[in-house]
């Protein structure tokens, strides 16, 4: 996965709030994303300190049980 740029605009999560929010382990995310590219359909965005940025719109979306 290659870094993206990241609009200022755009709300995020770190994969801890995410991981919070969708009430699941840190890790989950991060093996989701390791083996698939994604977790629920929502792709992260890689942060130059190769973190990961969760969209938060998206995971707000999965909570409230739309689509991803």
């Amino acid at each position: 996965m290659q870094a993206q740029a990241i609009p200022t605009t755009c709300r995020t999560y770190s994969t801890e709030q995410a991981a919070a929010a969708l009430h699941i382990k840190p890790q989950t995310l991060r093996a989701a994303v390791c083996r698939a590219g994604h977790y629920a359909g929502i792709r992260p965005h890689k942060l130059p300190s190769r973190f990961l940025a969760w969209p938060a719109e998206a995971i707000e979306r999965l909570l409230t049980g739309e689509v991803a």
